[in-house]
């Protein structure tokens, strides 16, 4: 407890608000402990670290993007920037090559060369235009997968809608994720019927996908379930609007439709639970059972009688199945119903450390394991 202070107060100086949470709430299983790595970061969300070391983080509400500046890398941040503003939902960012890409609403931009130039950003290339410009869903996570191709989800533009997504590409992109080769401008679907993914990952040894999906609202407090997905077939169907979880038929849109048509989810989650992130473990720092396991940020819910999710939970996998699902970090919830954070996506920093973005409490925590 005194550690975990002392801590935290090494970034007030420059920060002057982390000292405000009480991180003494958090609970994480023995040996773990969590401090605030930066604070004044806008609405955080999903986080990107360059060659050298300096972490970029996207934003929704905020319109921001942040550069966390670790100068010497010895695990305490010397700057936190705000680099862009005025963007449109501009929350899922990735690097490749020295570049920095962040998704708009409707296209994606990039920034050439970010660590020489992100002080003084000139303007950016935009690498894809002409995507869905509804709000609604429509702030995204992105990342290059294993194949090199750009990926990305476009969320329904509702909660409950039909939108004849993987009959033509002439509106193709809603509840779908997507994938693009950014050199010969070739789009393909990578899952359809994903009604908002705002996370996804590849499984580090199989190189595997595996995706979030956020249930829909207005069927109760306890029922669609939240979603996990892996993607066994590139292109398959899984299932929105028409099924929930595998089997639950929507009622407006389940009639005359099969469950068997569509692909079930690899795990169901409480309904409203919201996962955004979700991140395999593969640094050195924690045990050697944590290694390859899947984290997911549940960020919580919003309109369920009672909340549920603001929690990081570790889904541990065997045989490419998800066979226990447990809390690795929670007490952003607090019994009385009140929240002070709500985790959104992790990343694995080079020493093994764990970096959880929150864009409630605006900061990026960092997670380490000692025995």
């Amino acid at each position: 407890m005194i550690l975990r202070r002392l801590i935290l107060l090494s970034f007030v100086s420059f920060t002057g608000l982390a000292e405000s949470l009480p991180l003494e709430k958090l609970t994480l299983p023995k040996g773990y402990n969590i401090e605030v790595y930066a604070s004044d970061v806008k609405n955080a969300r999903q986080m990107a670290l360059s060659e050298n070391g300096i972490l970029f983080v996207g934003s929704r509400g905020g319109g921001v993007l942040t550069a966390v500046v670790d100068q010497d890398q010895d695990g305490k941040v010397d700057e936190v920037l705000q680099i862009a503003k005025d963007l449109t939902m501009p929350s899922g960012i990735t690097i490749k090559d020295g570049d920095l890409y962040v998704a708009e609403v409707s296209r994606i931009l990039k920034y050439a060369d970010i660590e020489k130039n992100f002080r003084e950003l000139p303007a950016p290339e935009v690498v894809i235009d002409g995507l869905p410009d509804k709000k609604h869903h429509g702030w995204k996570y992105i990342d290059f997968g294993p194949d090199d191709w750009l990926y990305l989800p476009v969320g329904a533009p509702c909660n409950i809608c039909e939108t004849n997504n993987g009959e033509t590409f002439d509106n193709p992109e809603f509840a779908s994720i997507l994938k693009y080769n950014l050199q010969t401008k070739e789009r393909q679907w990578v899952a359809k019927g994903v009604r908002n993914s705002v996370g996804f990952d590849w499984h580090p040894k199989t190189q595997q996908m595996w995706f979030s999906d956020n249930g829909r609202d207005m069927m109760g407090d306890d029922i669609p379930p939240c979603e996990i997905n892996r993607v066994d077939e590139v292109g398959a169907h899984y299932g929105y609007p028409y099924y929930h979880g595998g089997t639950i038929a929507d009622p407006e849109f389940g009639a005359n439709k099969k469950a068997e048509d569509y692909v079930a989810p690899a795990l169901n989650l409480g309904a409203h639970v919201a996962p955004l992130g979700i991140h395999f473990y593969h640094g050195d720092m924690f045990p050697s059972d944590v290694q390859n396991d899947l984290f997911v940020a549940e960020h919580g819910s919003w309109n369920r009688t009672k909340k549920s999710g603001y929690k990081v939970m570790r889904a541990v996998l065997k045989d490419n199945e998800i066979v226990e699902y447990k809390p690795f970090i929670e007490g952003w919830l607090q019994a009385d119903e009140t929240s002070w954070g709500r985790p959104v996506a992790m990343l694995t920093m080079p020493d093994g450390s764990l970096l959880v973005s929150d864009d409630f409490a605006n900061v990026i925590y960092r997670v380490t394991y000692q025995k």
